[in-house]
């Protein structure tokens, strides 16, 4: 058993104590999924790289971005049971897209999307 099937049953566990289960359907789950994303994301708000890099050692900064953190990987996991999907199997599949979306010679260095990457590949033919 992975760590990470371990923190599923533990979450799953949890949930069914409290019969929270009737709440959490798809919908619900991708939904307080964003939620929470929203809430790591309010971390960074009206803050420069700079200020968050010298946030990284505030130990009350430290707290509320690993929470944040953790609950979007907590409903990512319901949303995962839910519908399904291995994650440790769906991450390494699309690790491997990615690989064939973004070659590194083409890649290297680049923020550009694997459409534009394609597209210039195609114009240097």
């Amino acid at each position: 058993m992975s760590s990470l099937d371990a923190i599923r049953q533990q979450l799953l566990a949890f949930r069914d104590e409290r019969d929270w289960k009737q709440f959490h359907t798809l919908k619900n789950l991708i939904i307080s999924l964003n939620l929470e994303s929203a809430e790591l994301l309010e971390l960074t708000q009206w803050k420069t790289d700079a200020q968050l890099d010298a946030l990284k050692g505030d130990p009350g900064f430290r707290e509320a971005l690993r929470d944040e953190c953790a609950d979007v990987l907590l409903y990512l996991l319901l949303v995962a049971d839910d519908a399904g999907i291995d994650l440790l199997d769906a991450a390494r599949a699309k690790i491997a897209k990615n690989a064939a979306r973004y070659p590194v010679e083409q890649a290297f260095g680049s923020a550009k999307k694997y459409t534009e990457l394609k597209e210039a590949a195609r114009k240097k033919e």
